[in-house]
């Protein structure tokens, strides 16, 4: 029965919509699109969007791409460039170790029945803003909607 008067209202406001003339956008609104179209035509190829570059661009990055990713997955690079890495790559390591090391002792403090409170209670905290969030939308928005088609 709701299907049927949906389809009744949207006919109605079809043909009510469809006698209105077009209106013209406002002078300052069309010179503003005009002018934001142009820049984006000016960009150069490397600052569009990946599908807008040259074909030959395209697929010299994926093939980049794909040689990076083998170099990485062989570990060929680290083994070709080794010894002039491990000279400026050594501190870091040694860093990056010693930071490991004491987040690995700081959670090896905190007992693990806390780590899982802490999971459950995050959980159950999103879940609470998802709740308020759609009982904020429907409290607001629908309300406000459903009013406004009440009154026309």
């Amino acid at each position: 029965m709701n299907e049927g008067n949906d389809e009744k209202i949207e006919r109605l406001l079809t043909g009510a919509l469809s006698g209105l003339p077009l209106r013209r956008a406002p002078d300052a609104l069309q010179r503003r699109v005009l002018d934001e179209l142009a820049l984006r035509a000016a960009l150069p190829w490397w600052r569009r969007n990946f599908a807008r570059w040259p074909m030959a661009a395209r697929t010299g990055f994926v093939i980049v791409c794909v040689v990076l990713a083998g170099l990485s997955l062989t570990s060929g690079l680290t083994q070709q460039f080794g010894a002039q890495t491990r000279v400026w790559v050594q501190p870091a390591i040694g860093v990056m170790a010693s930071i490991g090391g004491v987040a690995s002792w700081a959670v090896s403090l905190v007992p693990p029945l806390f780590i899982y409170i802490a999971l459950i209670v995050g959980a159950l905290l999103y879940t609470l803003l998802f709740g308020l969030g759609a009982f904020a939308y429907r409290t607001l928005y629908l309300q406000h909607s459903n009013t406004a088609m009440i009154r026309s």
